[in-house]
């Protein structure tokens, strides 16, 4: 029997039409339908749902953004490839690059036997980068008070001078120089110090090496092998590398030459090698060889030094010449100085004196009035002079040196007594009248040099003082005969006896005989100027009136004499200006002469100035400085004597 259940038979949905669908998801209710739950509060305990805003938004700003930010990359990106981009490459290789000149070596100066007397050898500018002191670079902030405390002692500069130049004010100088032309060996002690500060860096991380940015770049240093020999006439160089006085500031083109240049890459202050590099050659300046003969210029130097200190005196000059060439053989003066180390040196002391300085020549002046006399038919060297005790010209009395009675002198006996009166007598019968006299006298004074420039073109050198004679006093008058009221200087004076000694013909005096290039070609200089002052014959009887100044025993000058040689001569003490006060004080002693006196090879002039200890004669002091000096000089130059006798003109006569 078939069981029958209670339930229902399950129901078959049928499908119905499609219910529209609400934004966001949901279907709408249909007819027929239940209501929708309306959201009751929330349990206790469900977690909280939290819905989020859209991104899209978002997105689109930061897009935004990124672009801006791009578009401002690419813009400056064309501006500085493009638009600048020659000018950003300038700046590159001004940074990158730095330019270095290249010093020229300077030209040596020697002797005339090749031995030098100034020459050049290698030293170092020491540099540094100021930038690579800094804070940022060092990680210390007092590296340039350090590496100036190392410095310092090893330069011989001021630790505050230092820093100063390490810590300058502009920030972006790269290059400044801490101390010119050192040797080798302070730029060596200063590659030690850092090679131990950087291995010390090496192995201590809290160690620095502050002296990482000094650097070296090769130089040269001018030096004096001689010290202060003939430093009066070299000269100096300065801290430029100019020169500063004598010869070297005179020649300085000459002897300087021209700088070369180099370009290199550089980083971190070191010289990069594979970015290439230029450079400009220096080229080397010519070397001077000078008249100067430096074991003559050694012997004058040592005599005349010895002599001014030994007498107390205000300074003093020699000048020794050849009587045949113009060439001056030495000048030395006294007291000297060193050019090598000038921070020690007098002050007054530099320079050339013997050139520079003006005095009034005293008696060594006659021979020119002796020669004048001579050259017009005045006088013959055995006309007779009379001569009083006191000679009574215009408003004054004229005396000699001493006091005497009257004397019978010859013409030759006025030179080789050194009478000031007899001097006055003889010239005075130039002219008619005293002013055409003064005329006369003028002319040679002119011929023989004075009141003109040598012709060396030496710096600061005098031409002396000689007026016109339309204006020489009514004193001058009678004065500028005998060396008095006339200036000159050392080598004037020299170049008159020169001029005698020639044969009456004056040669322009000289001191440099040629120079010689890199390629060691040699340059002559220019034939001296000469010039006829006086007749060979009048030269000839003056030259026998100055030896009875030496050999005869009337004569002023017989501490000049050398055995074996016939020597010419004239003393010279003369009433000496004070530069100062512009007054007379003290006195200027001198001795001339050439030998030997028949056949002249060497002229020497010796003058010294206000000496106060012992005697101020010139013939006492000079005479025998000029023996000294001629002695050398003629052995140096191996000068024969002649063997002739001399002349022995009278000197005096009997009434």
């Amino acid at each position: 029997m078939t069981e029958v259940s209670d339930r229902e038979p399950p129901r078959r949905r049928v499908p119905g039409p499609a219910r529209p669908v609400r934004p966001g998801g949901r279907r709408q209710p249909g007819p027929g339908a239940r209501p929708a739950r309306r959201p009751g509060p929330p349990r206790p305990g469900a977690p909280r749902v939290i819905r989020l805003g859209s991104p899209r938004p978002r997105l689109r700003l930061i897009g935004l953004t990124l672009t801006l930010v791009m578009s401002a990359f690419v813009v400056r990106l064309l501006q500085v490839q493009a638009v600048d981009a020659g000018t950003y490459t300038a700046k590159a290789e001004q940074n990158r690059y730095v330019v270095h000149t290249l010093p020229a070596e300077r030209g040596g100066i020697t002797d005339r036997n090749g031995v030098a007397l100034a020459t050049t050898v290698d030293a170092y500018d020491i540099t540094a980068d100021p930038t690579m002191f800094t804070r940022e670079q060092l990680k210390v902030g007092d590296g340039p008070e350090q590496a100036a405390a190392l410095l310092a002692p090893i330069l011989g500069e001021k630790q505050e001078d230092l820093v100063d130049r390490l810590r300058p004010k502009n920030r972006e100088l790269r290059y400044v120089r801490l101390a010119r032309r050192q040797s080798p060996q302070v730029w060596n002690q200063i590659k030690d110090l850092k090679a131990a500060l950087t291995k010390k860096a090496e192995t201590d991380k809290s160690a620095v090496n502050v002296l990482a940015g000094v650097f070296a770049d090769p130089s040269s240093k001018r030096v004096y092998p001689g010290g202060d020999l003939a430093a009066g006439i070299l000269g100096w160089v300065g801290a430029d590398g100019k020169g500063g006085g004598g010869l070297e500031r005179k020649l300085n083109e000459t002897l300087a030459g021209e700088d070369g240049e180099i370009r290199y890459a550089q980083s971190g202050g070191r010289q990069v090698p594979t970015a290439g590099a230029t450079e400009t050659p220096a080229v080397p300046g010519s070397d001077v060889e000078l008249t100067i003969d430096r074991d003559i210029q050694w012997a004058a130097q040592h005599a005349i030094s010895e002599q001014v200190e030994k007498s107390q005196a205000d300074g003093g000059y020699v000048i020794v010449q050849d009587t045949a060439t113009g060439e001056i053989l030495a000048m030395a003066n006294a007291p000297g100085f060193d050019p090598g180390d000038l921070a020690h040196a007098d002050p007054k002391a530099l320079g050339n004196a013997a050139l520079q300085d003006a005095f009034e020549p005293g008696s060594t002046a006659k021979v020119l009035s002796m020669a004048a006399v001579l050259e017009e038919n005045v006088a013959t060297p055995g006309t007779h002079l009379t001569i009083p005790n006191r000679l009574k010209r215009g408003d004054r009395l004229f005396k000699d040196d001493i006091d005497h009675p009257t004397w019978y002198l010859t013409l030759n006996g006025v030179l080789a007594k050194s009478s000031n009166i007899g001097t006055i007598m003889a010239t005075g019968e130039l002219g008619k009248t005293q002013q055409e006299a003064n005329e006369v006298l003028y002319s040679y004074l002119r011929k023989f040099g004075l009141g003109g420039y040598s012709g060396l073109g030496f710096p600061g050198e005098t031409k002396g003082i000689l007026a016109p004679p339309d204006q020489w006093s009514t004193s001058q008058q009678y004065t500028i005969p005998f060396g008095q009221g006339v200036s000159v200087n050392a080598l004037q004076a020299a170049s008159v006896y020169s001029t005698i000694a020639n044969g009456g013909v004056r040669v322009e005096p000289t001191l440099v005989r040629g120079t010689k290039d890199a390629d060691g070609r040699f340059t002559a200089s220019p034939e001296p100027e000469k010039t006829r002052v006086i007749s060979e014959k009048t030269a000839r009887t003056l030259s026998q009136m100055l030896e009875s100044v030496v050999d005869d025993e009337e004569g002023t000058g017989t501490k000049a004499r050398i055995p074996g040689y016939r020597v010419a001569g004239k003393t010279g003490t003369a009433n000496r200006v004070d530069p100062a006060t512009g007054k007379y004080r003290g006195y200027t002693s001198s001795f001339a002469g050439f030998a030997p006196a028949d056949k002249p090879r060497v002229t020497v002039y010796c003058a010294i100035q206000n000496a106060t200890q012992g005697s101020y004669f010139g013939g006492q002091i000079c005479g025998p400085i000029y023996k000294q000096v001629m002695e050398f000089a003629l052995k140096t130059l191996q000068v024969p004597p002649t063997g002739a006798d001399p002349a022995n003109l009278p000197v005096t006569f009997k009434p």
